[in-house]
């Protein structure tokens, strides 16, 4: 009779519930740390009980939601960008900088090192509101194409990633992320992409101004930033607009590193987890010495502090939504 009972309760229990929760995760100790995490914060009767209001979530987007290389995407659609605008009006192009992003020289830009990029981003980002601002995003996800997975990149985000996302959100979580790339950019397509509507999406902002056209009222995207949302401006970003510790932080670069200390250095139960790019073969391997997402800090401190470190060759089955 026992067993005649517990088939009748499991062929009326949702089979969601006995679902992997990350199926593009193998089978490994990252993903048992990050499920048991998640499954203890959430268990009301268990001494790590989180309530709901409490379950924040921070992720970097760069390199931790989707790709970084060869160089982060939004500096890709700024060069392109660029070109489109010089095509109407070449005298725009007035430094070498700036010529060198409408002709695609990415190296010429890097070896101009700050300044250049920021020549090249105030030309590209500003003089217009931020609807054209960002139809003009949604015009260049639509159509461009990544040099060498010849994908769109809105399909270069991590399934791994994605799946991580939802099942937080399962969870009662509530997901931000937190990235050293563009606000206004990233809410084009962060909603569709990652489930994170824009209004808990926080990044660096250039400079805006209030105006009239027409006597309709626009915010202007102007010349100069405003705030970057890196290293230190991470937890700075984080307290002031979400005005909560989160206890679960996502990174891959030492850009991270102080949002993941932060949020592990408070009372309770928390989590960071790194995605460390050691799969040269479906993705890129670089740590270290890379200019783009330079990794040393976590490397070497993260282990002591309970970090996740994530070998995205051994731990992720599947790396893009876009392709297998």
């Amino acid at each position: 009779m026992r067993y005649a009972a517990l088939a009748a309760v499991l062929s009326c229990t949702p089979l969601t519930l006995f679902a992997d929760p990350l199926p593009s995760w193998n089978d490994s100790d990252s993903k048992n740390t990050i499920i048991e995490f998640i499954g203890n914060v959430t268990d009301p009767r268990g001494p790590n009980y989180v309530t709901p209001a409490d379950r924040i979530a921070v992720f970097d987007n760069d390199g931790t939601l989707w790709a970084e290389q060869p160089v982060y995407f939004q500096f890709i659609f700024a060069m392109d960008q660029l070109a489109e605008l010089a095509a109407q009006d070449p005298s725009i192009l007035s430094t070498p900088a700036l010529k060198a992003a409408a002709e695609g020289d990415l190296q010429t830009i890097l070896e101009g090192g700050h300044d250049a990029l920021i020549e090249v981003v105030n030309a590209s980002h500003s003089g217009s509101s931020v609807e054209v601002f960002q139809a003009s995003v949604a015009d260049w996800l639509g159509t461009a194409r990544h040099p060498e997975t010849d994908l769109p990149y809105d399909q270069m985000t991590y399934q791994p990633m994605v799946e991580l996302l939802r099942y937080l959100r399962d969870k009662d979580f509530k997901t931000y992320i937190v990235s050293g790339g563009g606000l206004h950019f990233m809410r084009v397509f962060a909603e569709q992409a990652y489930g994170i509507p824009p209004e808990q999406i926080l990044g660096t902002y250039g400079e805006t101004t209030y105006d009239s056209v027409d006597g309709t009222p626009v915010i202007n995207k102007a010349p100069g930033i405003a705030f970057i949302d890196d290293k230190e401006g991470k937890p700075i970003n984080i307290e002031r607009t979400i005005g909560k510790r989160p206890i679960f932080a996502g990174g891959n670069s030492d850009g991270d590193f102080a949002m993941l200390e932060w949020t592990t250095a408070g009372d309770g139960p928390r989590l960071g987890v790194l995605i460390h790019h050691t799969d040269a073969d479906r993705e890129w391997a670089y740590d270290r010495e890379s200019p783009i997402g330079r990794l040393v800090d976590g490397l070497d401190k993260g282990p002591d502090m309970g970090w996740v470190i994530v070998d995205m060759a051994n731990d992720w089955s599947r790396i893009y939504t876009g392709a297998n």
